[in-house]
């Protein structure tokens, strides 16, 4: 069993209310016909937005795996096999996560932890749902984001005997269906959370209180669950101890940063053909996500400008030789907005009435709260399906601005994330989950809590052995002169 560490670190709590997302009965309509790029059309794998399995709801569809087991929902179980080389392919760059799998599945840590997780169905994810169940953990598992679920991943998740709920294009009532189906199981109850988002945890808070009794602890990873486990615990709401991952460094910096500074090039280009090179961009924003995407831009001949409340990340902006200006000043001229605040209502439709035509819209922050997507649902505005995560929203002047994903994730809606970041914010999610698991009675109290430094360093070192690096070791002088241990960890817990 791994040895729990007994630092305990508490943010500021936070002023704002518990934000719940709302829950819709009616079904929103989808687009059933959607054309396919040329690139998916040669592809020998199954497109996630092929029509053909697109006209049956997979909620109506009775499918069973190879083992004849029906406790999942996907949507077409026999594209398995494809799903299947995709987390082959991705383990080679996810050695740190294999390597930890190696070193726990003979003690099982998580023996006897039921774990139910609503993250990002990708190869990624699988290999973290694999490398838990290693571990000794039985999960169950759903989609937190509507587009962004890689339909063959989890069709091999699922022939693995895992009860799996998400497919790609789901509705806001597929959404909560799924979800529910994790949760509400018959003769089986989570006793560990691990969210991305906050949803799975505000349902479970909404919906199931009585699950609460038996949780040990919810891990999340998202800026507004984060959010959200600070406001309940400001509250007094909090009913459980939390760990929250996305503030640790290794998280912050490279899932945050230099994730974003590739992906969003990526998805900007497979989704709107667009040439970078001389365009007005406008980065709302300037966190590490926008510190990413800010510095691809730029590296590309972009012209960027950057929006930001906070003085300090406003400094920064000006110091890295980007312009810091109000959205309003620049609306009427930029080629491109993107959002990375992680808050709400970031681009409203009086922005949008503003824009010139052809602007691009999209969002790299939190699910689709950025881009006040439905003010342009009204009768005079016209949308036009271009492709898959392409919509043109058409004013009654035949003005049209480009909007990417319906204002959700672009990079892990239109592209996808490189791998190698991705298996550092998994190994981190894994350790959480085992700490939060093992430790004593008392060592963690009903609040919000980062993971220790230890373990953030621990996984920075799993992940230098790609590169065949060589740390240097202090000596017992060196050591005492610093005030730290020869071993780490080498921050203080306030470090970011």
């Amino acid at each position: 069993m791994r040895k729990a560490y007994s630092l305990q670190i508490k943010f500021p709590e936070q002023t704002e209310e518990f934000n719940k997302r709302p829950t819709k009965t009616a079904r929103r309509s989808l687009s059933r016909s959607i054309s396919q790029s040329s690139a998916e059309s040669h592809s020998p794998v199954p497109s996630d937005s092929d029509s053909s399995l697109d006209e049956i709801s997979p909620q109506d569809k009775q499918q069973k795996n190879s083992k004849g087991q029906t406790d999942f929902c996907v949507k077409d179980i026999k594209q398995a096999h494809f799903g299947r080389r995709e987390i082959q392919i991705v383990e080679q760059e996810m050695g740190a996560l294999i390597a930890l799998k190696l070193r726990g599945q003979g003690d099982k840590p998580l023996a006897g932890a039921k774990i139910v997780g609503c993250t990002h169905i990708t190869a990624q994810t699988a290999v973290l749902i694999e490398t838990l169940s290693a571990l000794g953990a039985e999960c169950r598992w759903a989609a937190c984001n509507i587009f962004s679920t890689h339909n063959a991943v989890a069709a091999a998740l699922a022939e693995e005997g895992f009860p799996l709920f998400a497919w790609k294009g789901e509705t806001e009532e597929d959404f909560w269906w799924c979800i529910e189906r994790c949760v509400n199981v018959d003769r089986w109850q989570p006793n560990m959370i691990l969210d991305d988002g906050g949803d799975l945890t505000h349902w479970i808070y909404k919906k199931h209180p009585e699950i609460l009794q038996n949780i040990k602890g919810v891990v999340e990873e998202s800026v507004n669950g984060v959010h959200r486990l600070y406001q309940l615990s400001k509250a007094g709401k909090l009913c459980v101890p939390a760990i929250n991952v996305n503030d640790s460094v290794t998280k912050q910096k490279f899932d945050n940063m230099y994730c974003c500074r590739e992906s969003i090039l990526d998805g900007l280009r497979k989704t709107a053909d667009v040439m970078f090179g001389g365009k007005q961009v406008v980065v709302c924003g300037y966190g590490e996500v926008g510190k990413g995407c800010c510095a691809a831009l730029k590296a590309m001949g972009s012209v960027v400008y950057v929006t930001e409340v906070d003085p300090i990340c406003a400094l920064q902006a000006c110091m890295n030789g980007l312009r810091l200006v109000k959205l309003s000043e620049v609306i009427r001229t930029v080629d491109i907005i993107i959002t990375c605040t992680g808050n709400k209502n970031v681009v409203v439709r009086e922005h949008m009435d503003r824009m010139k035509n052809g602007c691009i819209v999209c969002n790299m922050g939190h699910s689709n709260t950025e881009i006040d997507v439905a003010s342009l649902r009204t009768p005079e505005l016209r949308w036009l399906r271009v492709r898959p995560n392409l919509d043109h929203i058409i004013w009654p002047d035949g003005k049209r601005i480009l909007l990417l994903a319906k204002g959700r994730l672009l990079n892990l809606s239109c592209s996808t994330v490189p791998t190698y970041v991705f298996s550092i914010t998994a190994t981190t999610q894994a350790l959480a989950l085992i700490e939060l698991y093992n430790a004593p009675e008392g060592r963690y109290k009903q609040d919000v809590y980062l993971l220790p430094k230890k373990m953030d360093e621990y996984v920075a070192s799993l992940h230098l052995q790609t590169f065949e690096a060589h740390l240097t070791e202090l000596t017992d002088e060196q050591a005492k002169y610093l005030g730290v241990n020869k071993t780490g960890p080498f921050k203080p817990y306030y470090y970011r």
